[in-house]
């Protein structure tokens, strides 16, 4: 099969790793994600990872309840790291040799994020998962996925949702909200969007790093992205 991006960094919401649960990790999804990512890596794509924390904290959730803003993030950094681990696992369960490497140093349960360090296990074939955001409290794991996407100069940011695309509206709630199949980074912004905030797609804009949307619930869609198909909704420079 034709690969068209060699290296990729995959963005997923820690909201979808709760399946239909209502909090925490569903393991049959995280069995489907690492099976859906050892697909690709036996293709020989690179494959790094930013995985959020929803499913256990989110950051502003806790400030907008009276707690420090600063406190809430960091927690919900380490919260990234608890869902990195659980990914781990998942992977090398499949076989799929992985490195957690963290922003905020934890040598005892994974790697610190060394940026060279990290593209050389992705040169060796494993995946990489990018734990605990930026390490800095008010920036999102979208900032931090486009900044690790940069930093390894991946050829494309995937980010998996659990809906077909960019819509117009929201799709969940109305029935006849339209995809779109591209978008400007000016346009998300203009538009306010909000597939990513808006220092993700400003920092994805000025280094021009494509970003594709698509939906992580359909089997073999990280696969038709990385072999160049259309899928999705695909925000650019142009």
């Amino acid at each position: 099969m034709h690969i068209e991006y060699k290296r990729v960094l995959l963005k997923l919401s820690g909201e979808a790793l709760m399946g239909d649960d209502s909090y925490g990790i569903n393991t049959d999804v995280i069995a489907y994600v690492a099976k859906e990512i050892k697909e690709i890596i036996d293709l020989g794509v690179q494959p790094g990872l930013v995985i959020g924390a929803g499913n256990i904290f989110r950051g502003v959730a806790g400030a907008s309840k009276g707690m420090d803003r600063a406190t809430a993030d960091n927690m919900g950094m380490l919260a990234t790291v608890m869902n990195s681990l659980a990914l781990q696992d998942a992977l090398e369960r499949v076989g799929v040799d992985t490195r957690v490497m963290s922003a905020i140093p934890m040598q005892s349960v994974c790697e610190p994020y060394i940026r060279r360090k990290a593209t050389r296990h992705l040169e060796k074939g494993r995946a990489v998962i990018f734990a605990a955001g930026t390490g800095n409290p008010y920036f999102t794991t979208d900032s931090a996925g486009v900044l690790r996407a940069l930093e390894i100069n991946a050829d494309i940011i995937i980010k998996a949702t659990k809906v077909d695309g960019v819509f117009d509206k929201d799709p969940v709630v109305h029935q006849g909200a339209i995809r779109y199949e591209k978008l400007t980074f000016d346009e998300v912004l203009i538009k306010d969007l909000r597939v990513m905030d808006a220092t993700a797609i400003a920092l994805a804009k000025g280094d021009k790093k494509t970003i594709l949307v698509l939906n992580m619930n359909t089997p073999g869609n990280i696969l038709k992205a990385v072999s160049g198909q259309s899928i999705g909704t695909i925000i650019s420079a142009e």
